[in-house]
């Protein structure tokens, strides 16, 4: 990790479609929760529309075909949402509706709330805590994020989250102090969430952000920076050890933007198998698939030429 200081943020001053039907238009066959494709390549159709009905505008940019294929050979749960901002068409492949431990992306959410909240004068940031929130988005310091946590009341930010920012699946895990790292979600809701920051948020704090995912120290550029620089990515990553069913896994989560002026939003949530250990070369595993699998998507080289993380 770089702790060293980061530029600080700017001053402020203000009906479902039948199985059938779907999978006759699209040729597809269902496999556990994915959509893999019989054809060597994607339909025309392979997007749907905010609609559920199939879109023939899917961009000839993308790998559809060899993402499912690379997906569907990755153990654990691995899903992967896209939307195009251009058509609001969706993509959506392996374990999307799985909830997925969200690790440090909540931290993301934690940012757009305290620059909106600045906005209307309901808190104030000094020094201080526009450093933390550099740090939080550059290297995803944990420090930074609980001391924001705790002066500015986290807990109340979250309604925010699951509502205004899209996070509908979003909550607070049984058995867990009610805090930033122990929450659940799925590739929709990071996708809500990267959705509300480039179509929605006030035009100085989107930049900011932005810029600010785009720039991300060495250990954050994985995930969606396997797009490759040719696209410009930007993203904010999530990674820790959690437990589920009695045992202790790896999670590696990204959330961010790819191709011209942020065409195509991307979040991948990753819950790998206990298989993979919790020693570094789980994450090392988790971080390379989920960048290969964002990479097989652009049709950027694989493996992906990205950092990943070696510790939680």
């Amino acid at each position: 990790m770089d702790p060293g200081p980061r530029a600080a943020p700017p001053a402020t001053s203000r009906g479902p479609v039948a199985l059938a039907a779907l999978a006759a238009v699209l040729g597809v066959l269902v496999l556990g929760a994915g959509l893999f494709y019989r054809s060597p390549e994607p339909p025309a159709a392979l997007f749907l529309t905010p609609s559920g009905s199939p879109s023939s505008a899917a961009p000839p940019l993308l790998h559809f075909a060899e993402a499912s294929a690379f997906l569907a050979r990755q153990p654990g749960f691995l899903g992967i949402v896209v939307r195009d901002r251009r058509t609001d068409a969706v993509w959506r492949a392996g374990a999307t509706d799985h909830l997925t431990w969200a690790a440090s992306t909540v931290k993301l959410a934690m940012v757009v709330s305290l620059l909106e909240q600045v906005r209307v004068g309901q808190v104030t940031l000094d020094a201080k805590a526009r450093q933390q929130i550099a740090d939080v988005l550059n290297w995803s310091s944990d420090a930074a994020a609980d001391a924001l946590w705790n002066r500015y009341d986290g807990e109340q930010m979250v309604p925010r989250f699951t509502g205004k920012y899209g996070m509908a699946k979003l909550a607070f895990q049984a058995g867990f102090p009610r805090r930033w790292g122990h929450m659940k979600c799925t590739p929709d809701d990071l996708l809500g969430l990267v959705g509300y920051i480039l179509d929605k948020a006030l035009p100085e704090d989107r930049t900011f952000l932005v810029d600010s995912m785009r720039s991300v120290g060495p250990v954050q550029r994985w995930g969606v920076w396997g797009a490759g620089p040719g696209q410009r990515p930007g993203n904010k990553d999530g990674w820790s050890i959690e437990p589920d069913g009695g045992s202790r896994h790896w999670v590696a989560d990204s959330v961010g933007f790819a191709g011209p002026d942020e065409r195509y939003l991307v979040a991948v949530m990753y819950h790998l198998p206990t298989s993979a250990g919790v020693a570094a070369a789980g994450i090392h595993a988790g971080a390379h698939a989920v960048s290969d699998l964002v990479a097989t998507l652009f049709g950027a080289p694989v493996p992906a030429a990205v950092s990943v993380p070696d510790h939680d």
